[in-house]
């Protein structure tokens, strides 16, 4: 990884405002450290402490899963807003900026190699630990309600949760981790994020999609070849765990 270099621009934030008018503002090239620590607390709040209250209400299953489902992007949303407003307020620095088609059919193929390490690496998971329980039942269950409440839980968790993960996991905290080299950016984001979907049969694949994730969004410089990588990795989890009558 430490052979290529990255799309984004070379120089520190104290180079640059050590070349600016004393009068000019501070510009940032990327995220740091306050942006993370917001990015991340607003998306914990929202993402566990309202799953948390959810759990409570006594929704219908079906209800429960499709809100479920949509929460992890919804708090990936809000977490990147809250990191984007509170010094920097531009999302050209965030990754968020165009990038060729060839970088998104690159995203396509390596999601779709990502889904195929993914099994192999839950497989080795279960074979080290045992443990083959998994806390996505309730995806299945926000799509047993019939074709409309698997299309919405398909969707939700097919493409609202890897652009709301994606601008906050990749985007920001990748982002500012690359601050520190390529290597530890994107093997230390990535353990950050899978260690946030808990020790269980969901951390290895989650550690899959966040090495892709982070290299392709330090090669390219944007956040949407991680974006496309993460909606190939997830579309079919829905609809293959009703298929399996995990619902």
């Amino acid at each position: 990884m430490a052979k290529f270099s990255s799309n984004y621009p070379q120089e520190s934030e104290k180079t640059t405002a050590a070349l600016s008018p004393p009068s000019a503002p501070t510009r940032f090239t990327r995220p740091s450290l306050p942006e993370g620590i917001v990015g991340l607390v607003v998306f914990s709040v929202i993402g566990y402490g309202g799953g948390s209250q959810l759990s409570r209400l006594g929704l219908d299953p079906v209800a429960y899963g499709l809100i479920f489902a949509a929460l992890s992007g919804i708090a990936g949303i809000a977490g990147f807003a809250a990191a984007v407003l509170l010094r920097i307020r531009s999302l050209s620095p965030f990754g968020v900026r165009p990038v060729s088609r060839r970088w998104l059919l690159i995203g396509v193929g390596a999601g779709v190699v990502a889904f195929m390490v993914k099994g192999l690496a839950v497989l080795v998971y279960i074979a080290i630990t045992g443990d083959s329980s998994t806390p996505q039942t309730v995806y299945a269950e926000g799509g047993s309600g019939g074709v409309l409440s698997l299309i919405l839980a398909t969707l939700f968790l097919g493409l609202l949760t890897p652009l709301g993960e994606e601008l906050l996991f990749r985007g920001v905290i990748a982002n500012l981790l690359l601050r520190h080299g390529p290597f530890f950016g994107v093997v230390s984001s990535a353990l950050l994020f899978a260690f946030m979907h808990g020790i269980n049969i969901v951390f290895p694949a989650a550690l899959v999609m966040g090495l892709v994730g982070a290299e392709l969004l330090r090669r390219s410089g944007s956040v949407w070849p991680a974006v496309v990588v993460h909606v190939v990795f997830n579309l079919p989890t829905v609809p293959v765990m009703v298929l399996a009558g995990m619902g």
